[in-house]
């Protein structure tokens, strides 16, 4: 009798711990390393908050790696809820019918409070619909800036200040040289910074129907005047190292850690790789912008990346995604991811919060990546790109100006190249879409 009383209770406490247990929430994401575990921190600092769900974070490899598995995980019916896209990825994701339930509708059925007014317009902007419904939610978004060794700019005998247009970076490179550093400046993903945000920078279209935003049927112009002489002089740079190409992602770092280089142009999020690894004081600048192509410049494009949400699930589940959500967007939350990343604060309040506590004063040119996309008011040119298969043009962009930087091609040769092959992939996402 005792034995069975004690069966029974064991089961009624099964029961009870299984009634009780937490919803778990899966959230494949790309960020390794120090970021992945500040991703670790978050979801845990939100599983702390509350009871009811528990968020499970699963490194996947880098952005590519994760949006291709997350595709394949959906095939096999086995996908997370929550999946980290980069930018590029986006038309992608909302060409993927039936497999993404838009954040906009998610946070209504949940019945949490949600207005994209709350976020960065730059940011805000890339992701919504021609309807201005917000399809995926903010997460890292980055822009590019200039990083640069001030203890070599007062060696060479340079103000203590980023160049403001190119013909001034050539100046400085030339007087940082003459001082005794091989190279003035390399750059890390020069598709985005050297042609998607130089064309957003100088407000020239990358591609027709306002960068993709407006139909599939879009033909690219990053071939046009304006960038093939951009192109061309950083090739004529590169002979003599006033440019020095290091690779397609970050894989220039280095060559500024060491103060080969004593310029770097990578995203705002570098920030704290950049203020780990450098032994000297460094400073940062916005991008530099050709003057007689713009009086002045425009406003930058961000990168980083969304959550976007996968469908598939329960509905309790979904409701967990959309609480997390709503402590993600928190003040709190982002302008401590803010501030320990480098990536933008992707709402206006927690930029505000991050004013208020002195960082941006205590930590100079940490808000010139939000005085960059704020700049002026986003243009058809200048809100961002929508193109289909673009994690595969950008491929093809940088073999071809892989091929430049070695001489091998013209400017012209190279971008006419890349423009046809990429439009020629654009062609086949139409078809399927």
């Amino acid at each position: 009798m005792f034995k069975q009383t004690l069966a029974a209770v064991g089961a009624l406490s099964c029961l009870a711990s299984t009634a009780n247990a937490a919803t778990e929430i899966e959230w494949w994401h790309a960020m390794g390393g120090t970021l992945g575990e500040k991703v670790n921190s978050i979801a845990e600092n939100f599983n702390a908050s509350q009871a009811d769900y528990k968020l499970v974070p699963v490194y996947k490899g880098n952005y590519t790696e994760t949006m291709t598995a997350a595709i394949a995980a959906f095939r096999a019916k086995q996908q997370p809820h929550i999946v980290q896209v980069f930018e590029v990825g986006t038309a992608t994701m909302m060409g993927a019918k039936g497999a993404v339930y838009p954040v906009y509708q998610l946070m209504s059925d949940a019945g949490e409070s949600f207005d994209p007014a709350d976020y960065l317009a730059a940011v805000a902007g890339y992701y919504t619909d021609t309807d201005g419904n917000m399809l995926s939610m903010p997460f890292n978004s980055s822009t590019p800036v200039l990083y640069y060794n001030k203890d070599a700019f007062k060696k060479a005998g340079l103000e203590d200040k980023a160049p403001n247009t190119w013909p001034e970076f050539e100046e400085a490179a030339k007087k940082l040289q003459a001082a005794g550093y091989a190279c003035g400046m390399t750059t890390a993903w020069q598709s985005w910074v050297q042609l998607e945000n130089f064309s957003a920078w100088h407000n020239l279209p990358f591609g027709t129907k306002e960068n993709g935003f407006a139909g599939l049927d879009t033909e690219f112009q990053f071939n046009g005047p304006a960038q093939v002489k951009h192109i061309s002089q950083l090739a004529e740079w590169q002979k003599s190292k006033i440019f020095d190409y290091g690779g397609r992602r970050s894989d220039s770092a280095p060559k500024f850690y060491s103060e080969e280089c004593a310029m770097y142009m990578n995203s705002s999020a570098a920030y704290a790789g950049v203020k780990t690894n450098v032994k000297f004081e460094f400073g940062v600048g916005p991008m530099p912008y050709w003057p007689e192509l713009a009086s002045e410049p425009q406003n930058s494009i961000i990168g980083g990346a969304t959550l976007w949400v996968l469908t598939g699930g329960e509905s309790e589940e979904y409701k967990g995604v959309a609480k997390f959500f709503t402590y993600l967007s928190s003040p709190e939350v982002q302008a401590d991811w803010h501030q320990f990343t480098g990536y933008l604060p992707i709402t206006n309040a927690a930029a505000t919060l991050t004013e208020e506590q002195g960082f941006y004063k205590e930590n100079p040119g940490t808000d010139v990546a939000i005085k960059q996309i704020n700049n002026k008011a986003p243009t058809a040119n200048s809100k961002g790109l929508r193109f289909g298969n673009f994690v595969q043009i950008r491929d093809i962009i940088n073999e071809e100006l892989e091929a430049v930087w070695a001489g091998d091609k013209s400017a012209q040769d190279a971008l006419d190249t890349a423009a046809e092959r990429g439009n020629a992939l654009l062609r086949k996402f139409e078809k399927a879409n």
